[in-house]
């Protein structure tokens, strides 16, 4: 709430402060070890050949916190998970970037980290799905697939004996992203989990939660559909003559977003530019929750971002937390 740049009335700021009481004492009694700030001990609970990980230094045989931010624990391995800092690439996770270069045989992408990471020709998914080596016409078509402030969906592939930072696409769900918006939370705030692509089929929506903290929400597109009909549109568009004018306008309307996707990926970016605000952990099911916390109140998608509907999240939230501690 501190760095919440928002006007709250005296009632609102009351029922404010008492929402993140409540959210602060939960955490506190659920996860009373979570939380750390520089030379605290973490407590190991007599186990025996414990791993030192980030953000750990060992202190007079104790192992102890070198950064503020989240404890957590893998079997034995111990690190720390600094808050407010930029992104730091693992293989397999699923980020979204934007393509800042079209260089020789490779993109570069911006993907919230210290540094650009590459995306090579040769690792990409290309339009026709055959695998074959890359030509000398497919480097000269580069930007035919990707170029300068293109939204792509793409893998962490690892890091090179250079030290630059590799990306994959050699799957149809990655790819370049179209007719939607393009967020940008903090890292933390994006929890990985086994899948990062969603389709909320009653919105006709798809959500793509990137690691790197970039969250895409964008009209639904059937990747396996959408080969064919851009193939025979290509091959319509190219043998059809001048008289059949109209039935490619119609095409043309057939392929914009309508107005009413348009309306639902706005009260979703909303949504999680409120989430994202409040400091509250990114995930599906507490987005949905939020979006219908709009609809059943009718609240305006501009309205979403006023101070009252921030207020009624944050005790939506706190509700929604103190049953589950109650369910335990």
């Amino acid at each position: 709430m501190r760095g919440l740049q928002m006007s709250f009335n005296k009632t609102q700021k009351i029922r404010m402060e008492r929402a993140m009481e409540l959210l602060e004492s939960l955490s506190s009694k659920t996860n009373s070890n979570a939380y750390v700030t520089v030379s605290d001990i973490i407590p190991m609970d007599g186990e025996d050949g414990v791993l030192k990980g980030h953000g750990t230094l060992e202190m007079d045989s104790q192992i102890g916190a070198i950064v503020c931010g989240v404890l957590e624990r893998v079997n034995k391995l111990v690190c720390v998970r600094s808050l407010r800092a930029r992104y730091k690439p693992e293989n397999g996770d699923i980020i979204v970037g934007r393509v800042v270069e079209v260089a020789q045989k490779r993109w570069r992408l911006d993907i919230n980290s210290s540094q650009d990471a590459l995306l090579m020709l040769s690792s990409m998914n290309l339009p026709d799905g055959i695998q074959r080596r890359r030509t000398a016409v497919d480097e000269l078509n580069m930007r035919s697939f990707f170029e300068e402030n293109d939204v792509v969906c793409a893998e962490v592939r690892g890091f090179q004996r250079d030290g630059s930072l590799h990306l994959q696409a050699r799957s149809e769900k990655y790819g370049k992203l179209e007719r939607g918006q393009l967020l940008k939370v903090s890292p933390y705030l994006v929890k990985k989990r086994k899948q990062h692509f969603h389709h909320l089929d009653q919105y006709g929506i798809d959500l793509i939660l990137g690691c790197n903290g970039f969250i895409w929400v964008g009209e639904h597109v059937d990747v396996k559909a959408d080969t064919p009909k851009d193939q025979l549109l290509s091959n319509t568009k190219s043998s059809t003559p001048s008289f059949l004018d109209e039935e490619e306008e119609d095409e043309e309307e057939r392929y914009t977003t309508p107005r009413h996707i348009r309306v639902y990926i706005c009260m979703i970016a909303n949504a999680i530019r409120v989430l994202s605000d409040l400091g509250f952990t990114i995930t599906v099911e507490v987005l949905l929750e939020t979006v219908v916390l709009s609809e059943s109140l009718k609240i305006d998608v501009a309205d979403m971002l006023g101070a009252e509907f921030y207020v009624l999240v944050a005790e939506k939230e706190a509700e929604r937390r103190s049953k589950a501690t109650t369910k335990r």
